[in-house]
């Protein structure tokens, strides 16, 4: 870690800060490795992936259940369980390979009782326990974000989706189809302000109400053969493939 980082990952991850440079270690070597993210990003783990995500929790209210959509190598969903033991994380993501390695990271960091890995699309995952809060990051266009993510959401509950310096542009171009996928109006969030440069930049949409089904028969045929969720315990992980 940057010497220059070391504050602000004291602040952000507290006592488990161990377990977030463990974390760090594992994305720097399988993680590349594995092509879950680019050998260009190891020298920019902390200040680009694992402080920007943290940040995050500032927005998250104590005890709540967290689903993160799309999690890849566990940005952010991992790193939210890591600074915040008292959150309930579900990590969704579709491909073999990544769950593996989320599964994996759950065990190695010791995170068994708090994190839960889905192999799934986030469309597959409707009618789940609905969450307090459903993060993704990812660089998808923001209504078809709001389209997958909100769904999972609780009455009430928020999608949180970590964006870039056009979030504000993305607001005001999806603004209409997020009201109809029945959000309300997003707000543009800055994380972290005084802590990491630049700031998280957040876009937090609420889910005021329930909208019909966007899935067909066929569609629905298809998610109870392809939910599987895979477990961090060694006795299981065989059953990814």
């Amino acid at each position: 870690m940057p010497p220059e980082l070391l504050p602000a990952a004291q602040a952000l991850f507290g006592e488990r800060l161990d377990r977030a440079i463990a974390y760090a270690d594992l994305l720097a070597t399988d993680g590349v490795v594995r092509g879950l993210i680019g050998p260009h990003e190891a020298p920019r783990i902390w200040a680009r992936h694992l402080l920007n995500c943290a940040a995050v929790t500032e927005l998250i209210p104590p005890r709540a259940s967290v689903v993160d959509v799309g999690s890849g190598a566990g940005l952010p969903g991992i790193v939210l369980a890591v600074a915040r033991p008292d959150l309930t994380v579900t990590l969704v993501e579709p491909l073999a390979r990544r769950t593996a390695f989320l599964a994996e990271v759950v065990t190695a960091l010791d995170l068994e009782r708090t994190v839960t890995v889905v192999r799934a699309r986030a469309e597959e995952c409707v009618g789940r326990s609905p969450a307090d809060i459903v993060t993704a990051r990812a660089v998808a266009p923001l209504d078809r974000l709001t389209g997958w993510c909100l769904p999972l959401a609780a009455l009430g509950g928020r999608l949180l989706a970590l964006k870039g310096e056009s979030a504000a542009d993305e607001v005001a171009e999806h603004r209409d189809a997020i009201g109809r996928l029945g959000g309300a109006t997003p707000v543009v969030r800055r994380c972290g302000v005084g802590l990491i440069d630049p700031p998280t930049t957040v876009v937090e949409i609420v889910r005021e109400r329930a909208v019909g089904p966007a899935r067909s028969k066929s569609s629905r045929g298809r998610v109870a053969g392809l939910h599987r969720t895979v477990t961090s315990r060694a006795g299981e992980r065989g059953g990814a493939k």
